[in-house]
């Protein structure tokens, strides 16, 4: 056989136009969504590597190399070992000595000399709250120039020839806000005591560009002076005094020396554009490095034996691989559940293709083509439509997506085209292996009709597959989703779907089958035809089947993953609550307050709430929360909230108690305080001096008023009226949700606004808890596509034979209605099998897998959650919406091709010879 060229290219493109068409646009949009996958996992994980560095402490979040001057050599090394070139040569060193990846952003980075200790300032026109003096920090930065606005006067210099130990004066500037806490001005002079005494003399105000970058917030005192108290007592006012920063020229750091003790200090801030979450071992190797390793040697060898490194990037690094490793796993599930739905519609349009232009293929190898020719030839076709559009949708996933790795954006959707451009050659080869005569006949025998028996071959690979699945569920079940649980795991839920697709494909025949005989004796032919055709099956039946099943199982995982945290943090935020809205103060609230809160907009009910949390046990060791409260309006409010619902008239105060000052009250406890106090009588101290007598009657987990493992609730009509006045007030929305605004303004800062909505907000502080949410997300919707996709490819492969059917029909007298009719039965006993397996597939694999599936760091992202751990149960949308979709898709395609083949006619379907 010849070589492959391209007219025969062209012949067929031009032959299939829209075939072409439509395998581009399967191909471009596939390759997008794979290529866009390890992108946005690229983007948000690096995100969330960045805020985990960001929200450390400023002092933590970057690297302090700390040395003392040199003092072995001399008066004259020690002032040269803190002069700027020196200090300059060692924070080149040290920029070196930092191993990669970790990259250090040298205009966020400061170094310099400052004094270990503030040194009390003599001068009295310094502010003196309680009568002690106030106190300065030394320090001489480079770059202040760089890192400030001068404001008035001008930066600090050294006149008179270099500076030195013995220098008695300097010049130093201020910033704005300590110029103004502590009256200085320009020209103001500071006197500091020291080993030879130091006079400062400010001439310069400045205001920082960046107040809340490393240079200013690593000692923040050199931006904004703190009010400091002397150590005393416990509970003692003890007196307070001032604490600023001055800010000398770098040439100034000698004169530093013969004042108080100095150190030279190097702050190395990462760079956050080079902070990437692949990189995260490497980057906490590097810090270790420099902690206790290599990187710490060579600064005692550049800078001092003596030199120190602190930072806290390694605690950054190692709760930030806390959160990936809970979550990852999660993400992984979804994208290969929607990466094998995927993979079967490209599987799936393939053999499309062969059984279209099967009579083609077999009458090529009858007249010698050989299988190696057969297949260049379709893979060069194939090819020419997919790798264009492959490089389409990576081109449009780089340009939607930008600031990620292209390597693995590369690979992924290289992967989809190659499946694409072998999804054909291969099937053919496969079905045309072997030369068949009689399949190049007119009449070649039926092809809706299974094999009496399965191969050997099929028969094992589907052990082995039930095997594999069985294998992930049990490690799944025993070993979670924890990093490193490995990739069988993280296909669990898809080989559950494949394991449902396989044994559907064998069973749902066989009722059919059985129902076709007694259909027979109905009237008229629709019902047994329609019945007697689902019946039928054959290997193509496979791979729709697969992707439907699978699409439901990664539907219902998928979704029932999004419905459990959003359950989730709308439990944690209720419990952090305690209702939809919360206004609580440490003194009563205003009397008209209630009623001005009960008329905002969206709020339906206000419940009252007297929480005294200075109530004690009678000896006064140990404090009790006691919430007072209405039983009818606080038991109706647990209920809704379901948090420790109760009978409200249990704790109702007993009847003749009114006048008796030792009744004893009904409580509603905590179990930590049900098992201090059992069933018997005790007395609490409230905060007033008085006493109350409270037996416990009922226990519960948790109480609306109060968050926390200790609580009393009782029946304020039992207490004092002072004790009992409300500084709770819970709101219970309307079902809308509460109006923030509108409630802040009716509470009028009579107290603290506490909402639900907001509290649920503060779950949701990490981009890699909203990233995963939107890559599963986008995989259930990915699935669902893929999914109706393969539904409407089966249903395209077997039209052109029941358009055939139907015309040959309507000549015996078949009418529309009743062709309509026929085509919906049909596919009716397939897609009802589909739907309900997939509702019962999806169903089963949530519950197989949710003892191994844990939600509650995707939810409120940490391990621990005040609704405890949130564990994964059935969505019933997940479930029902994709099964009632199929059965509405089907129907309407059914429907939709009668009515079509209808007004053709039957001449148009009907040619001499077809063997349709």
């Amino acid at each position: 056989m010849n070589p492959v060229t391209a007219p025969w290219v062209r012949t067929r493109l031009r032959a299939a136009p829209g075939a072409a068409v439509a395998l581009a646009v399967l191909v471009a949009l596939t390759a997008c969504l794979a290529a866009a996958f390890p992108r946005a996992l690229d983007r948000y994980t690096d995100a969330g590597l960045r805020q985990s560095v960001e929200r450390a402490p400023v002092d933590e979040s970057g690297i302090l190399v700390t040395a003392g001057p040199d003092l072995d050599a001399g008066v004259a090394h020690t002032e040269e070992s803190v002069r700027p070139e020196r200090l300059a040569e060692l924070y080149r060193s040290t920029l070196d000595t930092v191993g990669r990846p970790l990259v250090i952003d040298e205009k966020r980075s400061s170094y310099g000399v400052r004094t270990t200790e503030p040194l009390p300032s003599p001068d009295r026109w310094l502010p003196r709250p309680d009568g002690l003096p106030a106190e300065m920090l030394l320090a001489a930065p480079h770059g202040l120039a760089d890192h400030a606005r001068l404001r008035s006067g001008r930066l600090p210099e050294v006149t008179g020839g270099e500076a030195s130990v013995r220098t008695a004066e300097v010049q130093a500037a201020v910033t704005e806000e300590t110029a103004r806490i502590l009256h200085i001005e320009v020209g103001s002079v500071i006197h500091l005591p020291g080993s030879h005494g130091l006079t400062v003399r400010v001439t310069g105000i400045v205001v920082p560009h960046e107040a809340d970058s490393p240079y200013w917030s690593v000692v923040s005192l050199l931006r904004t002076p703190s009010l400091r108290r002397m150590p005393g007592p416990m509970g003692v006012s003890n007196p307070s005094y001032w604490v600023g920063g001055l800010l000398l020229a770098p040439e100034a750091a000698p004169a530093l020396l013969g004042a108080t003790t100095t150190v030279r200090y190097w702050h190395l801030a990462p760079d956050p554009d080079a902070l990437h979450s692949r990189d995260v071992d490497a980057l906490a190797s590097a810090v270790a490095s420099l902690e206790s390793g290599p990187g710490l040697e060579r600064l005692h060898a550049t800078i001092s034996p003596l030199t120190d490194v602190a930072t806290g990037l390694d605690a950054a690094f190692t709760a930030y691989e806390g959160l990936r490793g809970d979550i990852g796993p999660l993400v992984l599930v979804a994208a290969s559940g929607a990466g094998t739905v995927a993979v079967v519609v490209l599987l799936l349009a393939g053999g499309l293709a062969t059984d279209r232009r099967r009579a083609e293929l077999a009458l090529l190898r009858a007249r010698g083509a050989s299988v190696r020719g057969m297949a260049g030839r379709l893979l060069a076709e194939t090819a020419v439509v997919a790798v264009p559009a492959g490089a389409l949708g990576l081109g449009a996933a780089l340009l939607a997506l930008p600031g990620a790795r292209l390597l693995p954006a590369l690979w992924a959707a290289g992967a989809v085209t190659a499946v694409a451009c072998l999804a054909l050659p291969l099937r053919a080869v496969a079905a045309h292996h072997a030369v068949r005569i009689h399949a190049v006949q007119i009449h070649d025998g039926r092809r809706d009709t299974a094999s009496p028996r399965a191969s050997r071959r099929r028969t094992v690979a589907e052990l082995t597959v039930v095997v594999l699945a069985l294998g992930a569920v049990e490690l799944l079940r025993r070993r979670g989703t924890a990093d490193g649980a490995g990739g069988l795991v993280a296909m669990a839920p898809v080989l559950v779907g494949v394991v449902a697709a396989l044994v559907l494909v064998r069973l749902y025949p066989l009722p059919l089958r059985a129902l076709a005989r007694p259909a027979r004796r109905l009237r008229g032919a629709v019902g047994p035809l329609a019945l007697a055709r689902a019946g039928r099956t054959s290997a193509s039946t496979v791979l729709p089947l697969l992707a439907l099943l699978t699409a439901f199982t990664v539907a219902a995982f998928g979704g029932s993953v999004l419905s459990g945290v959003t359950d989730a943090r709308d439990r944690a935020a209720l419990i952090s609550v305690g209702a939809d809205g919360r206004v609580e103060a440490e003194t009563a609230l205003p009397a008209g307050l209630t009623g001005r809160l009960g008329q905002a907009p969206g709020v339906r009910k206000v419940t009252e709430v007297g929480l005294d949390y200075r109530a004690r046990t009678a000896d006064g060791r140990q404090s009790l929360p006691l919430a007072a409260v209405d039983p009818g309006d606080y038991a109706a409010l647990a209920g809704r909230t379901r948090l420790g619902a109760f009978p409200a008239g249990e704790l109702s105060r007993p009847d003749g108690a009114e006048d008796a000052e030792d009744a004893v009250l009904p409580a509603l406890a905590s179990p930590t305080v049900a098992e201090r106090f059992g069933d018997g009588a005790f007395q609490v101290r409230l905060a007033d001096g008085g006493f109350a007598t409270l037996r416990i009657v009922a226990v519960r987990d948790r109480t609306p008023a109060v968050y926390g493992d200790d609580f009393l609730v009782v029946d304020r009509a039992g207490l004092p009226a002072a004790a009992t006045r409300p500084n709770v007030l819970l709101l219970t929305g309307d079902g809308d949700g509460l109006d923030a605004g509108a409630v802040r303004q009716a509470a009028d800062g009579a107290g603290t606004v506490h909402l639900r909505s907001e509290e649920r907000g503060r779950f949701v502080d990490s981009p890699l808890q909203s990233g995963a949410e939107r890559v599963y997300t986008t995989a259930v919707a990915a699935g669902a596509g893929y999914a109706a996709l393969a539904l409407l490819l089966s249903l395209a492969s077997a039209a052109p034979e029941r358009a055939a059917l139907l015309a040959r029909l309507r000549t015996m007298g078949l009418t529309r209605a009743q062709g309509r009719r026929l085509l919906v039965l049909e596919s009716l006993p397939q897609a009802l099998p589909a739907a309900l397996g997939g509702v019962l597939t999806g169903w089963a694999a949530v519950r197989l897998l949710s003892p191994g599936i844990d939600l509650t760091t995707i939810a409120v992202s940490s391990t621990a959650s005040p609704a405890g751990r949130a564990e994964l149960s059935a969505d019933p949308w997940s479930l029902a919406v994709p099964a009632v979709a199929v059965l509405v898709l089907t129907v309407g395609v059914a429907a939709l091709e009668a009515w079509w083949s209808g007004r053709r006619g039957a001449v148009a379907e009907l040619r001499a010879g077809d063997a349709r």
